[in-house]
This record gives structure tokens, sequence and C-alpha cells, in this order.
């Protein structure tokens, strides 16, 4: 089956359900539970707004970990990337240099979003549910590699609407 060029990038569709976004956080929160540094414990759970919060909220839960909080960094203006930059950061005593802190975003595209989390807690554990190749190197932890030209439709950014079939109209 050959491409066609006149689909854009984007189409290469992968749509998450809430049900599996729940599972594969789950599964890294399994995959996560007793690698903290302080005796296999994490002190903290920090999410990447927006799409990190679910996971985030779902490993917490998962952990019991208690202290959960965010750092807001823009990277996307709607579907294209712009340069990163830091909207909100967490909570300067709690973060130190990161140790014990679970970073926890839903995906790594190009991995700029993570590299300014990185720059600024270096000890911080990066995980996400979901990675593309160019940003895996910048993750610890992910459950899925999925290909660089995929765009992923999570939970909450779609609607439920008919969707012409793939092949024909009939």
């Amino acid at each position: 089956m050959s491409k066609d060029p006149s689909r854009l990038p984007h189409e290469k569709g992968f749509h998450i359900s809430w049900d599996q976004i729940h599972r594969d956080s789950r599964a890294l929160a399994w995959r996560l539970d007793g690698q903290g540094p302080e005796e296999g414990a994490w002190r903290a759970v920090v999410a990447i707004t927006r799409g990190g919060m679910a996971p985030a909220m779902i490993v917490a839960r998962e952990l019991d970990i208690r202290t959960v909080d965010t750092i807001s960094i823009k990277s996307y203006d709607h579907q294209q990337q712009s340069e990163a930059k830091v909207l909100k950061a967490p909570d300067e005593t709690l973060m130190g240099d990161g140790t014990g802190i679970l970073i926890i975003d839903d995906l790594v595209d190009s991995g700029k979003t993570l590299e300014v989390v990185r720059a600024m807690y270096p000890n911080a554990h990066c995980a996400t549910v979901y990675a593309k190749p160019k940003g895996e190197p910048q993750v610890n932890t992910f459950i899925t590699g999925v290909s660089q030209d995929t765009w992923i439709f999570f939970p909450w950014d779609m609607a439920l609407q008919y969707v012409e079939p793939y092949r024909g109209t009939d």
C-alpha cells in the first residue's frame, strides 16, 4: 500500500481512549514502583501540564504518593511545535536538583520539553506513557513507543463524531 500524498502527516493517527490511557498509566506506575532513590520510594510526582496531569494522577494514586505538583511548559501552538518556555515551575524547596522526583508526561515527541526539565532538575526521573524516537533519549522510563510521524490523539482532545471510511464511501 503506497502513501497517499494528499493526507497530512498527522493523519497517521493513534487514537487513545480513556480506558487505554488509564491502563497504560497504571503500567507506567508498576514499572516505576520501587525504583526511587530512597529505598525504592519517590518523594513527589510532578506533572508536565497539561497532558501529563491525567497520567501523573494515576501514577501518584498507584504508588501512594501524596505530594504532587506541576510544571507548565509551552512547546506547542495548536499542532505546531515552538520554542519550549516555562510558564510555571514547581516549588523550589520540593524540587532541589530533582532527586527522588518523578516527572510525568503523556508523550515525549521531539524531547524539547524534557530537555528544559532535565536542565532544571538533572537528577529527576522523567517518565512518559508514550515516546517517539527523537524524544526517547530524554526519558528514563516509558511504556509504548510510536513512530515519529504518528500523531497521538488523546481522549481529552477528542469528541465522538462520525468518520468517513478510509477506503470508499459506500
